[in-house]
């Protein structure tokens, strides 16, 4: 017996890219729950946001951009912003009646019937004439590997399983990564931690003065760049630099930011370069990023020889169907949004769908 259930289109993640794309699906006449469907693998609404550390408060937000037709208000700034935004992402739900259906895990997403597309999911399958993509990076933390890594008798962490400093309490810890959870990581257990040791990859690139809109254009265009030619994007962030605010400087000047090149070796009680500098260790926090979560679309066979997915605009140039949103140069709030907008427009003329409202 055949229980796949037969949509428009389906929208993978309710993080800001999805229900950005599942506001202009609705705006544009598609019914949730009848034309369309997004499916969450969370256990609540909030995106990532909702697993974000207690000590990352609204007021340390660089840049959260409201969603379409609902403006984030009177957020109290002291709060984590995981409860902020999960709050605020909740209410959006229920105001435009998005019908995010939770915890659902896509298994895969492949070559269906017809010319339509099946998704594979712990909650059944689906049937769409389109997909929106926006599963973003949070379940694909980036671990680098270093010769003896195995051999660290002391705690590993990546930035998606750090809760706060005070773990750090009375620790030598060595923070790796050079980009914003990284200097946020090191301002907060600097005063918990007996010692801390920065190392980065590359130098540091600290941005003085206002970063205008020109500027931004300039650093997604060096992103998009890389999708077109079909290349692992790269964060936004990776091209604009750190903003140099007040924490930042202060952390220079204490020498908490001190930044050190990356070490060569892994021991089991601490890091080794080729020179012969050791520094001993209680724990290695990798703030070394994440990457796209893209395996459930293995199937459809979209990657290029380059490693990534050849986008053209918000579709993967293999296939129109197939839409990424929060991927590459949308991976920002303001860039989801822009790009869960564009996505719908061309599901609409690809499914030749006229909007009901404009």
């Amino acid at each position: 017996m055949n229980n796949t259930r037969e949509v428009e289109a389906v929208v993978i993640g309710a993080g800001q890219a999805g229900l950005a794309a599942a506001y202009h699906l609705r705006r544009s006449g598609f019914g949730p729950g009848r034309d369309f469907v997004v499916l969450d693998h969370s256990p609540g609404p909030g995106g990532a946001w909702q697993f974000r550390w207690p000590s990352l408060t609204y007021g340390k937000v660089h840049g959260m951009h409201a969603l379409p037709g609902m403006e984030l208000t009177d957020a109290d700034p002291a709060r984590p912003s995981a409860e902020v935004i999960g709050e605020y992402f909740d209410r959006y739900e229920r105001t435009f009646d998005l019908r995010v259906r939770r915890p659902v895990d896509v298994r895969a997403v492949r070559e269906g019937p017809g010319g339509r597309l099946l998704v594979e999911t712990s909650d059944g399958d689906w049937s769409a004439r389109a997909l929106i993509n926006a599963t973003g990076t949070w379940d694909r933390p980036f671990w680098p590997r270093y010769p003896g890594q195995e051999t660290f008798r002391g705690r590993q962490l990546h930035t998606a399983q750090y809760s706060g400093p005070e773990e750090f309490a009375g620790q030598r810890a060595v923070v790796v990564g050079g980009g914003a959870s990284g200097t946020q990581h090191l301002l907060e257990i600097a005063s918990y931690a007996t010692a801390t040791t920065w190392v980065t990859r590359r130098p540091p690139v600290f941005r003085e003065g206002p970063f205008d809109e020109e500027a931004g254009r300039a650093a997604v265009a060096l992103v998009e760049e890389r999708v077109r030619r079909g290349l692992p994007p790269r964060s936004v962030v990776s091209v604009t630099g750190l903003p140099l605010n007040d924490a930042i400087r202060q952390g220079i000047e204490d020498g908490v930011l001190d930044r050190q090149p990356m070490f060569d070796r892994i021991t089991p009680t601490g890091v080794d370069w080729e020179d012969g500098r050791h520094i001993d260790a209680d724990v290695i926090l990798w703030a070394t990023g994440f990457r796209a979560a893209l395996d459930h679309l293995a199937p459809l066979r979209l990657r290029a020889p380059g490693g990534g997915i050849r986008m053209e605009g918000t579709h993967a140039a293999a296939d129109p169907r197939i839409h990424l949103v929060g991927y590459g140069p949308s991976a920002s709030t303001i860039g989801a949004n822009r790009a869960g907008r564009a996505a719908v427009r061309d599901i609409r003329r690809l499914l030749a769908r006229e909007p009901v409202a404009a």
